[in-house]
């Protein structure tokens, strides 16, 4: 009793602030100081409530002192504090209800960006640039989420990215940087031999299983020093117009909790300070990706080279869209006070804007076929020393939306319990108008493939829009690879369709490579060499660094792993059985989940190959 009081009374508290709270009142002899404080920020913000069910002091008293445990960490993972958060989502919610159109006032333009070709000229130039500059950035993977919407109970960067092979999101991510690592010290001469930062950010549900993946596999060769795992809490539930806090309904004494979304990450990296150790130690990019893209790294040179060309603040990662389509438009929002940001405006907003602003079609394709308004994938550049300095003023605080289900038309009551989010690509939105914000515009075939639905979801979905599911993951990843090898010389033979999962997709030549034996595209030219050509059916996975493809006839499987100081020459006429697709039923639990969600696997039949341990010239031919 005699501390709590002596608490009281250094915090300038008398505990009158509880008289009207009877039951907070007879139990404030159990709490600390801090919790005091935290007892009346909640009775100010009009939180009374959270403690009408409390019993007497000494009865669940140690519900009650885990409660305030719980309000301690919300209000410290929140930039401003719990109050902050409460203040945020009344003048949100009074907007919710009263129908209030956040982009009131704004008229939309096209902003100015790059519209980049896959290997034309200008393109390989900006991946030169990109590569030289990589030494100088920092990888960001935002992997929050587990796979349960896609009907996987892992996580999802353990997912496979290609089952011909077998490596996960998070292995390729991974070898893609240190590629892109080992590529820019070449480039630079070796003057510089920096480590490539990697930070990842995690939720409770991920956090445990991704350390997990990481150390089981030996981090996939990179240091462990370099990566960097980071968190993220959830936020308080509100269950009514005034933002009162909801209580959990297995635990009276526990608030709901909720993810927040992925626009904490910028929070997180300046509260934990990497991003001012990144600062000391050179960094000059910050690359934000996230978890289930597995084209994206075919993309990050190019763009990263057209960051540092241009000198992009911030570089929004786009592929071209169609009008109207279900994908985020990178718009530069002008208001009537001369205010103006280029931000992501979703497609069910971009077009009644447009509407509203004179351009009585709204969202329409131009001469190009697409919209002008390039389609958001959800991976940024950052500059760091303006992107630091911005989050200095706002402590990585990201403007917040609220989604409320309402009951009826009258707005007056929840269906269930609501909370505020925030997203990543939403950081242009507090950026001064000097802010140099572009855009890079890549072929989706190139740069977009994300791994997001179920097989069920997936086969409901319009002929001709993306599937976004494990299925058209995957074969977009052979259509890439085999386009690439196309563009480079090698005569690969047409697609065919096939169904999985209800899913019509192109089955393309099965052809992977790791990152080291081809990160840009001058890469894969250089080591192509001569009249080369691959079937359909085939099969060829590349691991090693310097394999060269030199008059190759494939209509089969070849598998060559190699050494990274060998140096391997396939050619001549290989043929045999390879590696045939079989169906997998998603519905079939005796296949493993990875499996299902694809809707096939390969029966490996025949194929020809060899592994290269040791240094030195050799030759593989049939």
């Amino acid at each position: 009793m005699e501390s709590a009081t002596e608490g009281i009374s250094k915090l300038g508290i008398n505990g009158d602030f509880a008289s009207s709270v009877p039951n907070l009142h007879k139990n404030l002899s159990l709490l600390s100081p801090d919790q005091i404080e935290l007892a009346k920020m909640l009775v100010e913000m009009g939180q009374s409530h959270l403690f009408s069910h409390w019993p007497e002091s000494g009865v669940d008293d140690g519900e009650k002192k885990a409660f305030f445990d719980q309000v301690a960490r919300l209000n410290s993972s929140y930039p401003g504090g719990l109050a902050s958060y409460i203040k945020t989502a009344r003048g949100l919610l009074a907007d919710s209800k009263t129908g209030k159109n956040p982009f009131d006032g704004f008229t939309p333009s096209v902003p100015t960006g790059e519209n980049l070709s896959y290997g034309d000229e200008s393109f390989i130039k900006f991946e030169e640039a990109g590569v030289k500059e990589a030494q100088n950035a920092a990888f960001v993977l935002v992997a929050g989420g587990l796979g349960e919407r896609l009907g996987y109970n892992g996580i999802k960067v353990a997912l496979p990215r290609e089952t011909t092979t077998g490596a996960c999101f998070l292995q390729h991510y991974i070898e893609n940087v240190l590629a892109l690592q080992e590529a820019s010290c070449k480039v630079t001469g070796g003057q510089s031999k920096r480590d490539i930062p990697f930070a990842i950010m995690t939720s409770d549900d991920t956090h445990a299983r991704t350390m997990q993946l990481l150390e089981s596999n030996s981090y996939f060769g990179m240091k462990s020093a370099q990566i960097k795992l980071l968190k993220q809490e959830k936020v308080a539930c509100l269950e009514d117009n005034d933002a009162r806090l909801a209580l959990d309904p297995q635990n009276k004494f526990r608030i709901q909790t909720k993810p927040h979304g992925h626009g904490d990450v910028h929070a997180l990296l300046y509260s934990s300070g990497v991003l001012e150790e990144w600062q000391r130690v050179g960094v000059r990019w910050v690359l934000f990706f996230q978890d289930t893209n597995g084209l994206l790294f075919k993309a990050i040179p190019a763009s990263l080279g057209v960051s540092a060309t241009k000198g992009y603040h911030v570089n929004s990662l786009s592929v071209p869209r169609k009008a109207k389509e279900a994908i985020g438009g990178i718009a530069k929002l002008t208001h009537t006070d001369g205010r103006s940001m280029v931000i992501n405006v979703e497609y069910n907003q971009l077009d009644p804007l447009l509407r509203a602003t004179g351009n009585p079609d709204g969202d329409v394709n131009c001469e190009t076929g697409y919209s002008p308004f390039p389609g958001n994938i959800n991976q940024l550049i950052m500059e760091l020393g303006p992107y630091l300095e911005e989050l200095k003023k706002t402590g990585g605080a990201i403007k917040e939306f609220v989604n409320p289900k309402y009951k009826d038309a009258s707005k007056t009551a929840f269906k269930s319990s609501t909370r505020l989010e925030c997203m990543m690509q939403d950081y242009p939105k507090t950026l001064p108008p000097s802010a140099r914000v572009g855009f890079t515009v890549m072929d989706a075939w190139v740069a977009y493939a994300p791994v997001k639905n179920n097989p069920e979801d997936a086969a409901k979905v319009p002929k001709g829009n993306p599937y976004h599911s494990a299925t058209s993951g995957e074969m977009a990843v052979y259509r890439a690879n085999s386009l690439i090898l196309r563009k480079a010389g090698v005569q690969v033979e047409d697609p065919v369709k096939q169904e999985f999962n209800g899913q019509e997709v192109e089955v393309w030549p099965r052809v992977v490579w790791k990152p080291k034996w081809g990160l840009t595209y001058a890469d894969v030219k250089k080591k192509v060499t001569g009249s080369s050509s691959i079937s359909q059916k085939s099969t060829l996975a590349l691991k090693g660094r310097n394999i060269l493809i030199e008059n190759l006839s494939l209509d089969g499987a070849v598998v060559v792993e190699s050494h990274d100081e060998a140096e391997v020459k396939v050619g001549g006429s290989v043929k045999n059985k390879g590696w045939a697709i079989e169906k997998v039923d998603y519905k079939d639990t005796s296949a493993p989940e990875e499996l299902r969600i694809r809707g096939f696997r390969f029966q490996k039949a025949e194929q020809l190959e060899k592994q290269y341990t040791e240094p030195g010239k050799f030759e593989l031919k049939a």
